[in-house]
């Protein structure tokens, strides 16, 4: 019967390529395209209709998953540092170390961007921090708009593979591997891949110079004690997140917490928390957090009907 039903699966997965390069939401593609051919398949004899029966367990196996806590608490962490501009400062103090060196803005917006994918995990976050801040003051000194733009997405998104990466989180559950493991294995890649943005912007600065200008403006003194201030606070969140992951004294989900804990003290003592800003990033991870459940169940279900039509 599955033989006679075989052009099924193909057909349900073109659907599926097909209906997301319309825009539509991914999560509600992937729920859509499964109940559609799921309830094809039993209508037609190709699924039998006991596997309907699996569906309820995915859905409550996914809702009692503890890992996927880590979810909405590195989310609040990262939505929290963003609403308190650590991006803004970080990015004015790590500029100073590049000076007039060419392309030194577009090295200060991929160090600032790894910085913040370590310690939000949402690319959202980062991505317009940093769109927000840098584009502005790398056009206005001369740099070319596809290259400012360019560097400014791909230092957005390593937030997608540098610890605490929430696709990580994602892909550990999905696969069964603990996310700790994740985020060890995830480090040297994403080492390698922010190196070589960087080696992007050299021979960039190289080949097309007037793309890169060297900006004798911001040849001043470094000052130590505002880059201090301004680089101390991600890296401890980063210890207090990644270090105590990697040296086995909390979960991700307990380093979640400590780290959305940690924010919000950055933020009290910046004197910048406030019920506004707190309200902005609870509802900013609700919705986030929703919708990545909503992923994990289309996903689920897709998974289940795409392997039952074999």
């Amino acid at each position: 019967m599955i033989a006679e039903w075989g052009w099924l699966a193909p057909l349900m997965f073109a659907t599926l390529f097909l209906l997301l390069l319309t825009g539509y939401p991914v999560a509600f593609v992937l729920g859509a395209v499964a109940m559609i051919f799921g309830a094809l398949g039993v209508v037609l004899g190709a699924i039998p209709i006991e596997l309907v029966q699996a569906v309820p367990e995915r859905l409550f196996g996914i809702m009692r998953n503890e890992t996927l806590m880590a979810i909405p608490f590195f989310t609040l962490m990262g939505l929290i540092l963003e609403k308190s501009q650590l991006a803004e400062e970080l990015l004015e103090a790590v500029s100073q170390l590049f000076g007039r060196v060419r392309g030194g803005l577009a090295y200060a917006v991929i160090i600032v961007g790894a910085l913040l994918a370590a310690t939000t995990g949402v690319v959202a976050a980062s991505v317009m921090a940093m769109g927000l801040i840098s584009l502005p003051i790398m056009i206005r000194h001369g740099y070319s708009p596809a290259i400012s733009s360019g560097v400014i997405m791909a230092a957005g998104t390593l937030a997608q593979i540098i610890p605490p990466s929430l696709v990580l989180i994602v892909l550990g559950d999905t696969l069964s591997v603990p996310v700790g493991d994740m985020y060890i294995g995830a480090m040297m890649p994403s080492l390698i891949l922010t190196g070589f943005f960087a080696l992007f912007i050299a021979v960039a600065s190289m080949i097309k110079p007037q793309w890169l200008p060297a900006q004798p403006a911001l040849r001043v003194d470094i000052n130590w004690s505002k880059l201090l201030h301004a680089l101390l606070p991600p890296l401890v969140l980063i210890f207090l997140v990644l270090g105590t992951i990697f040296i086995g004294l909390a979960t991700p989900t307990e380093a979640g917490a400590m780290g959305a804990a940690g924010a919000l003290v950055l933020a009290l003592v910046k004197r910048r928390l406030s019920m506004a800003l707190l309200h902005q990033a609870l509802d900013g991870t609700a919705k986030l957090t929703s919708f990545v459940m909503f992923i994990l169940i289309g996903s689920s279900l897709f998974a289940l009907v795409f392997r039952a039509l074999n």
